[in-house]
């Protein structure tokens, strides 16, 4: 299946995943009357909404450049997760006002027995979902799917750690941890929050690739010296799941432009083959060099490539 076509899916089961949690915690909360459960459910809501912006984010991040965008629309996916980021920040600081409101007032919990299955049916399957979405995330190197998975993997913990609350307060009695938990979880979510707004400004702040990818793209242009004499100013940066480079490569002055051309050519493909989601521009440069008196027909080094050139497929 394309890369394209794996995402949108992994975004539409999240969708489904998010409503079906949601209906029955809302349900859940509503019957017991416990703001650990409401609190849970509401966060299932948002991941509702969350997922919806990352399928129409991640739909339009995939369409090919055009005249408006001639970078493509990569940072579609980055804006769904700044987009994300802060209604999870809300969502944390509204439940934490709801909690602290409780505290004070106090509320009636009833029927927990059911609120405590439903809780361990939804760490099950919001575990099977945030390993699905990281696995796909990984290999189509999405940074929404990540967001996604990443939201999915905190309910894996907040729903634990409210079962377990739950399983406290119905055996000895003590209604005032609800709320306690419900702050808890607040808190989880507002660093997580936080998390996913660090990610999101490093696309739109430009910032470098991980130097593991830098070193993956330095190796390969290291792997076809015999083509060039030297490259520099590598420069990189992301858009989405898109990897965007350039850099200067020095070749033979000897060379005619479509020589030089078919030379560049041929190692943007190889990158772009080795670095899925690359899209790389090559500046070429004529050697400067003053030890160089050779003629254009006697250039021992224009000899030596014009054989690794003409294998080159047009």
């Amino acid at each position: 299946m394309p890369r394209a076509n794996r995402k949108i899916k992994a975004a539409r089961i999240s969708v489904a995943t998010a409503t079906g949690l949601s209906v029955i915690k809302l349900i859940a909360g509503l019957a017991t009357g416990s703001m650990a459960i409401l609190s849970s459910a509401i966060d299932s809501l948002l991941d509702i909404f969350m997922s919806g912006v990352n399928l129409v984010a991640i739909t339009k991040a995939e369409k090919p450049a055009d005249k408006a965008h001639p970078f493509g629309h990569g940072k579609y996916e980055t804006l769904a997760t700044l987009i994300q980021s802060s209604i999870i920040a809300l969502s944390g600081l509204a439940i934490i006002a709801e909690s602290v409101r409780r505290l004070y007032l106090g509320s009636e919990l009833r029927g927990l027995e059911g609120g405590i299955f439903i809780l361990g049916f939804s760490i099950i399957a919001s575990w099977l979902i945030s390993r699905y979405l990281l696995r796909v995330a990984r290999e189509t190197d999405s940074s929404a799917l990540k967001a996604d998975s990443l939201h999915f993997s905190m309910d894996v913990y907040t729903n634990a750690g409210l079962l377990l609350g739950l399983v406290v307060i119905r055996l000895f009695d003590i209604p005032w941890l609800d709320p306690i938990l419900s702050i808890a979880i607040a808190c989880y979510i507002l660093f997580e929050a936080a998390r996913l707004v660090r990610h999101g400004l490093r696309d739109v702040l430009d910032e470098e690739l991980p130097e593991s990818i830098r070193g993956e793209v330095e190796n390969l242009v290291r792997a076809h010296s015999d083509l060039h004499l030297d490259f520099h100013n590598l420069r990189t940066r992301r858009a989405g799941s898109q990897k965007i480079m350039d850099f200067h490569l020095t070749l033979c002055r000897h060379l005619t432009v479509e020589e030089a051309h078919r030379v560049a050519d041929h190692l943007e493909k190889r990158i772009e083959e080795e670095i899925p989601g690359s899209d790389v521009t090559i500046h070429i440069e004529p050697c400067e060099s003053e030890n160089c008196d050779h003629e254009r027909e006697h250039c021992p080094h224009r000899e030596k490539i014009l054989p690794l050139i003409d294998g080159f497929s047009h």
